[in-house]
C-alpha cells in the first residue's frame, strides 16, 4: 500500500528556499519511481521534477532547472524537493506521486498514487 504525505510548504518571501518531503508509509517506496507536479491557482496541473528508484536518474521541467532539486532518502522512505530562489511565479499546489514504472516520468497520467498536496506561497 502506497500512501503519500507531503509536507514543508508555507508562505515565503521571494528568493527563499523551502523543502519539501513526501512520506511513504508503504513498504515498497525503494521500488517506485516518483515525481514532484504543481497546480497554480486557474492552471492545468503541470510536471515539476522526476527521479527514479535509485536516485540514478532525474529529470527537471525547463521551469525550475537549476533552481529546484529532486532526491530521495530510500531508508527514510521519503522524497524531497529543495526549492531555491522561490519567485512568486512558483506559487501552486505541490503534489508527489508515485509509479510502479522504471525510470523518470513526466506525464501525470503514468503515476498511479497522489498525496494531497502542500500550498507553497511566495510573495513580491
Amino acid at each position: 500500500q502506497v500512501q503519500l504525505v507531503e509536507s514543508g510548504g508555507g508562505l515565503v518571501q521571494a528568493g527563499a528556499s523551502l523543502r519539501l518531503s513526501c512520506a511513504d508509509s508503504g513498504r515498497t517506496f525503494s521500488s517506485l519511481s516518483m515525481g514532484w507536479f504543481r497546480q497554480a491557482p486557474g492552471k492545468e496541473r503541470e510536471f515539476v521534477a522526476a527521479i527514479n528508484s535509485i536516485s540514478s536518474n532525474t529529470y527537471y521541467a525547463d521551469s525550475v532547472k537549476g533552481q529546484f532539486t529532486i532526491s530521495r532518502d530510500n531508508a527514510k522512505n521519503t522524497l524531497y524537493l529543495q526549492m531555491d530562489s522561490l519567485k512568486p511565479e512558483d506559487t501552486a499546489v505541490y503534489y508527489c506521486a508515485a509509479t510502479r514504472g522504471l525510470g523518470v516520468w513526466t506525464k501525470e497520467q503514468y503515476y498511479e498514487y497522489w498525496g494531497q498536496g502542500t500550498q507553497v506561497t511566495v510573495s513580491s
